[in-house]
């Protein structure tokens, strides 16, 4: 699995970013979203339970990230057009302001080595990357327990303080003066 200091791979991904008809989808790249922090997470695969609560909840923080310059791309090894559907589908997932990227070939998941290996599909990672494309914080859940979205939200101040953060840190409060 690729950890802190990696660099992410290199992808070009198509991605369901709206629902009118015409604007439904886009290829995203690595080089897309240049010079911003990226927060990429990924799910099983769509149509589940514990999904949509944290897709949703990704979106519904979406601002959070955006005032901290930071772009969120979503992901699962399911097509666009099942990415399509299950967003026309499911109420919470509607107005998603972010992309849903279909990993379908799996390339993005097998680079990260975050595939499950029984189940074949993603397991709940989530990486956040600095706008130069070196992974800077990796959390990876089990297929049953949802992410904490304040969790990397804090973790991304954290990160763009450049500062020492002590355990709890909170966007605010000092940071530690190194020795």
């Amino acid at each position: 699995m690729l950890t802190v200091g990696d660099a992410f791979p290199q992808f070009a991904l198509q991605a369901v970013t709206g629902t009118e008809p015409g604007e439904e989808f886009e290829e995203i790249t690595d080089q897309s979203y240049p010079g911003r922090w990226k927060v990429f997470f990924l799910w099983p695969m769509d149509f589940t339970f514990v999904c949509p609560t944290e897709i949703a909840e990704f979106g519904r923080r979406n601002r959070d990230f955006v005032e901290r310059d930071a772009q969120l791309l979503g992901a699962s090894t399911d097509t666009h057009y099942v990415h399509l559907a299950w967003r026309k589908n499911h109420p919470d997932l509607k107005d998603l302001p972010y992309p849903m990227l279909a990993d379908t070939k799996r390339a993005l998941s097998s680079a990260l080595g975050v595939l499950h290996k029984q189940e074949g599909v993603p397991l709940r990672a989530t990486f956040v990357v600095d706008p130069q494309g070196i992974i800077r914080f990796v959390s990876v859940n089990d297929l049953s327990v949802g992410r904490n979205v304040d969790e990397v939200l804090r973790v991304l101040d954290a990160l763009q303080t450049g500062e020492l953060c002590p355990c709890n840190w909170t966007k605010g409060e000092p940071t530690l003066e190194g020795a």
